[in-house]
């Protein structure tokens, strides 16, 4: 733990030495990315050297108590206990702050909500699902865009691409990734049978531009006339976009605006998501063992929480906590994100000290 922390502070003060390199600051797009990995690290770079100032101020009490001047020993020993309590505060601080998700301070994000198992009403979930998000992002003064949208003739969606930003985006969402499984009685049942359908939701970190380099050459891009509900074209140009990464396989496509321009670009966005999401789960896979923390890995298959309409009640399977639907629906997601967060939070400090039992002295070194 204590060689991560000084290797990301080494890595700041790097920065810190390029930011004013005249080299640096003669490539506009090299000073976009030494920025935005600065910001990244302050919070936690700053944090680290006010601990480190506390433990030399600690040692130097200490040395002080072992002099021969009673009055500094005395001085000395009266202030090392609140010394010592605020260095144990430090360190949890910095413990949460070191094992969260490195994206966690993102300002945008991706979500993709699909349909899974329970045909149309499957499909008009989704549809309360993006309704759910939409009025929480109003609450909390986000943006949400529609990237792209697959609706059905019932008014639901099969699938729907959505872009998100605003302050601690990616850090309120990212417990939403997983299954999310409905009981209700669909308005098409006559005999008022609950049906269980189900839909996944998957939140992506979006990079910066300067963070994933894609060439023109690297995708194929393919024009299609947009369609509606049934295959009904609801256009007659070939405005929708899909590109198609030819290293990777990944598809992505938009047809939400009028404008190819437009659908072209929001496209690329997804594709870039996409693409640093794969990278992710890349690095993530070769250390897993250490980042694993029992709130969930995001897996798109696995159930993290059923909304009961009958019961008028939402249990979250991961932290064992049920809320009221309707508020939930509502857009008043507060107390369910903030329950996730904390469980997150708990489970991450649980295995960070884990791994630190055993090593000398109050604090891992």
């Amino acid at each position: 733990m204590r060689d991560q922390l000084e290797a990301k502070l080494a890595r700041f003060e790097e920065l810190e030495r390029a930011m004013v390199d005249p080299t640096v600051l003669s490539q506009p797009q090299r000073v976009a990315a030494v920025a935005r990995e600065h910001g990244t690290l302050a919070k936690l770079a700053n944090k680290y050297r006010a601990f480190l100032a506390i433990e030399r101020q600690i040692a130097e009490l200490e040395e002080m108590s072992r002099g021969s001047d009673q009055e500094l020993k005395d001085l000395a020993q009266a202030e090392l206990p609140e010394l010592a309590h605020r260095r144990e505060r430090e360190w949890d601080e910095l413990l949460d702050s070191c094992s969260a998700d490195e994206d966690a301070d993102r300002s945008r994000c991706i979500m993709e909500l699909r349909a899974g198992t329970g045909g149309d009403e499957a499909a008009l979930f989704v549809r309360d699902l993006y309704e759910m998000y939409r009025r929480y992002a109003t609450e909390v003064g986000w943006e949400i865009e529609v990237l792209d949208a697959s609706p059905t003739e019932l008014g639901g969606f099969k699938d729907l691409v959505l872009g998100v930003s605003g302050d601690n985006v990616y850090r309120k969402l990212q417990f939403e990734s997983g299954g999310h499984r409905v009981q209700r009685v669909p308005d098409t049942e006559t005999k008022g049978r609950i049906h269980t359908s189900a839909a996944t939701v998957a939140v992506l970190p979006e990079p910066e531009d300067v963070e994933v380099s894609l060439a023109p050459d690297e995708y194929r891009k393919d024009l299609f006339c947009a369609s509606g509900p049934g295959g009904q074209h609801v256009n007659k140009t070939a405005s929708a976009v899909r590109l198609t990464h030819m290293a990777s396989g990944i598809v992505v496509q938009c047809q939400d605006e009028k404008s190819q321009h437009k659908n072209f670009a929001k496209a690329l966005r997804v594709l870039k998501t996409r693409l640093y999401e794969r990278q992710r789960q890349i690095e993530h896979d070769k250390r897993s063992a250490e980042r694993k923390t029992l709130v969930g890995s995001g897996d798109r298959s696995q159930r993290i929480r059923t909304y009961n309409f009958p019961q008028n009640r939402l249990t979250d399977h991961r932290i064992n906590e049920s809320f009221t639907l309707d508020q939930v629906l509502a857009g008043r997601l507060n107390l369910l994100i903030e329950a996730t967060e904390q469980h997150a939070r708990q489970q991450r400090k649980t295995e960070m000290e884990r791994s630190a039992k055993g090593a000398a002295g109050p604090l891992p070194t």
